[in-house]
């Protein structure tokens, strides 16, 4: 799902790093102001960077010699929110494009809007409706990773598809050729890191409780007891 160094032509590359730079800007002033007010959150900020390190450097081979893995990012938007992630993926991008040649330095920009910004808005979104909508929230915690990974995984699907037309049937057509070429890996992959992630979640409730209190992190109570 990383899209490899020199695959994007110039200009998408070049499109794509305009279109993520206002993201991680504004994800840069989140972060900044976050540390000055909240100073207590820095070890979930980096426990949430760690995770998206850890989980999208996770290869798993996937047909046509392609790979697909989890990306994480979806813990850190349900803890801070998404503007705060696309610092966070945009740093854990450029270390493995660096250390682990994986991704790329042209194609940052186009990693970062897939993995760093489209996927956490998404499962942010898809968490404040399971939550409005009473889902408990090991149930809303799991929706809301396992869309974020699924909504990585299409948007840089749509990426290699304006870059990479079919002849035949156009953009349409190839993003279903690339989509399908990640989905028999990718689905299971977003269900398993939708489990992690209640798992992680779980886990800080229980040893880092005052932190998720300071940043108003939803209780067990339904979304409805939750307004009430």
């Amino acid at each position: 799902m990383h899209i490899a160094e020199g695959f994007l032509p110039p200009l998408h590359a070049a499109a794509w790093t305009v279109i993520a730079l206002p993201f991680v800007a504004l994800s840069t002033h989140r972060v900044n102001r976050l540390m000055r007010d909240q100073p207590q959150t820095k070890l979930l900020l980096a426990a949430s960077g760690a995770f998206a390190f850890v989980l999208s450097a996770l290869k798993l081979p996937s047909v046509t010699g392609s790979c697909s893995h989890a990306t994480g990012t979806g813990l850190g938007a349900i803890l801070f929110g998404p503007s705060v992630v696309a610092l966070l993926g945009t740093i854990v991008l450029t270390f493995q494009a660096l250390l682990l040649a994986h991704g790329g330095l042209t194609t940052l920009g186009a990693n970062v809007f897939s993995m760093a910004v489209a996927g956490p808005w998404v499962a942010y979104g898809v968490l404040r409706a399971a939550r409005w909508l009473s889902a408990p929230l090991a149930a809303s915690v799991f929706l809301a990773a396992l869309s974020g990974d699924l909504a990585t995984y299409l948007t840089s699907a749509g990426q290699l598809a304006l870059a990479f037309p079919d002849p035949a049937s156009g953009w349409a057509g190839s993003f279903l050729k690339f989509a399908g070429v990640f989905a028999p890996t990718q689905l299971p992959l977003a269900v398993v890191e939708g489990v992690l992630t209640v798992a992680v979640v779980k886990f800080l409730r229980e040893y880092s409780g005052d932190e998720l209190q300071s940043l108003n992190f939803p209780s067990d109570a339904s979304g409805a007891e939750a307004r009430s």
